[in-house]
């Protein structure tokens, strides 16, 4: 690699040759020219030798894939920064070791106000319980400890925390030896996420952020809101992410609206949306996902949260200010109340105004045929986690002890919104599942369900310009000329063209198809490496050594 200093007076280039761009504009290209911000050139490696005297930089790639940088469509920066310097439950596999867990880590940091954790999964473990309050009481030393549930939708907590909440007995959600959900469970996170310091706060973000950016993510799309952080958190987040290298973020404010004016003060916040976890139900896990029939293992539907009602006042506020809505939707029932809100607000203001604000729902997991047709006809924009599926789907899973069999398979069907016209875009729900492009498109591509799997070329699409597109953006997400050099550099085996019906796949990793190929994700390869990733052509990691 050689560099020099461009002069102050012009945009820094930098050619990037010997290897492979993915591009739909040049599927053979093997060399990219980038200059300052944008890409200015892909072609072939003869091409190359004509810009090589001409640029500050030559990336010699040794055969390695360039492709655009991935977008998170979902994720919470600052809970995953926590998760990622602090007490990590998620591979827990009894109460027993959750306890040992929160014994060593109290002890490991005893100036903490109140002990935070994440990621417990009592589904997966023999007699599907969690730890009692008491065993925990026991484990924190009589110390405030609050521990989120992996879906984050409800929590463990110690009876030194619950004394810091007044009233909380009272509030829905609550039960004296059970995981809080609901109002209880948003009033006693409240004060747990009030003990972190403003430095702690900009540590973990920073921490989550270096952690994007090791895994070839260029944007994120931080899910903020009055019930899952605070303004503070999002707007420092967002400040930081503006002032330091790394990945982008598009902030989301899940504050309810009914008026143009409470729709300018989410926009004033810097958050480009009124969406995000703006909550119709809970999840599944949780049993807090609004079910049109019962739970199969609880005699209960879940929890609404919003009503058609409220769905169209906030779609119909939101359009009118010119300003994207979106609601968080997982049970059917949740599913078919924003569809019937999404309608009545169209009535109101008109299709296609409600079409152009491109407004999005989050997981929108139990779809129905009608619910899917209303996607389509009022171009929502799905915001899905695969790795959802890969986690809890199959005929063994949570999904399956939640719903039954029979239920379970409906869920995440990706196929049927792709054919129906649904935009997609990915994300992970981080600290839900981790940060993990890769491993998210191969979850699509090999979903639990076959029929619901879909292309990786369409799942990368869904993951790299669908999260640009969800934000409004049809320019980004791609690497051809005039797009922004957001892209990152991968060591990787064989390139192919990978679909879910393996008679296509023989003969489409035929170069002679012009389709630029990705790596072959079948499950048991190794996963591509993340060697740069770049935003707005500026290095935010590099890793040690390639």
């Amino acid at each position: 690699m050689s560099d020099s200093t461009a002069p102050l007076d012009r945009p820094r280039t930098v050619l990037l040759r010997g290897g492979t761009i993915h591009s739909p504009a040049d599927p053979f290209a093997t060399a990219m020219v980038v200059e300052g911000d944008s890409v200015a050139w892909l072609g072939s490696e003869g091409a190359a030798d004509s810009f090589a005297d001409g640029v500050d930089e030559v990336v010699h790639l040794d055969g390695a894939l360039v492709t655009p940088a991935f977008t998170d469509a979902h994720v919470h920066t600052t809970a995953t920064g926590l998760a990622l310097t602090g007490l990590d439950l998620s591979g827990a596999r009894s109460p027993e070791e959750v306890l040992d867990r929160v014994r060593a880590h109290a002890e490991a940091r005893p100036a903490d106000r109140i002990l935070l954790g994440h990621g417990w999964d009592a589904s997966a473990w023999s007699g599907r319980r969690p730890p009692t309050r008491a065993e925990l009481d026991g484990a924190a030393g009589g110390r405030p400890l609050y521990l989120t549930r992996v879906d984050v939708h409800s929590a463990l907590v110690t009876t030194a925390l619950l004394d810091l909440v007044p009233g909380v007995a009272g509030l829905p959600g609550y039960a004296p030896d059970a995981p809080l959900t609901g109002d209880a469970h948003h009033a006693v996170r409240a004060v747990a996420h009030a003990s972190i310091t403003p430095a702690q706060r900009a540590e973990a973000q920073r921490a989550a952020l270096r952690h994007a950016a090791s895994r070839g993510i260029g944007t994120l799309h931080e899910c903020a809101g009055p019930d899952i952080s605070s303004e503070d958190d999002l707007t420092g987040l967002l400040e930081l992410a503006a002032a330091e290298p790394g990945p982008r973020v598009f902030g989301y404010w899940a504050e309810h609206v009914t008026s143009a004016r409470e729709a300018g003060r989410v926009r004033e916040l810097g958050a480009v949306g009124a969406a995000g976890d703006l909550f119709a139900d809970g999840s599944l896990g949780s049993h807090t996902a609004h079910l049109r029939e019962p739970y199969a293992d609880a005699d209960h539907r879940g929890t609404a949260h919003l009503d058609a009602d409220a769905v169209a006042a906030h779609v119909a506020a939101c359009t009118e200010a010119g300003v994207q809505a979106g609601f968080h939707a997982i049970g059917d029932a949740a599913l078919t109340a924003v569809a019937d809100g999404v309608r009545a607000a169209a009535e109101k203001v008109g299709t296609d105004r409600v079409r152009a604000a491109r407004h999005r729902i989050e997981h929108a997991e139990m779809q129905t045929g009608e619910t899917v047709a209303a996607f389509a006809r009022y171009a929502l924009t799905a915001s899905v986690q695969p790795a959802f599926d890969a986690a809890w789907g199959g005929e063994e899973g949570m999904y399956a002890q939640r719903l039954g069999r029979e239920r379970a398979r409906t869920l995440n069907p990706y196929a049927a919104l792709l054919r129906a016209g649904v935009p997609l875009a990915l994300g992970s729900d981080s600290p839900v599942t981790p940060l993990d492009p890769w491993g998210t498109l191969r979850a699509a591509a090999f979903h639990r369900t076959p029929e619901h799997r879909i292309s990786v070329r369409a799942a990368f699409t869904a993951h790299t310009r669908g999260g640009w597109r969800a934000v409004g953006r049809d320019d980004a997400g791609v690497l051809v000329p005039g797009a922004p050099a957001d892209y990152a550099v991968w060591r990787t085996g064989d390139l192919v063209v990978q679909v879910p019906d393996d008679r296509v796949a023989a003969w489409s990793t035929d170069p002679r198809s012009g389709t630029p190929g990705l790596p072959d994700l079948s499950p048991g390869r190794e996963l591509p490496v993340c060697l740069r990733t770049v935003v707005a052509g500026r290095t935010v990691h590099e890793r040690p050594n390639g």
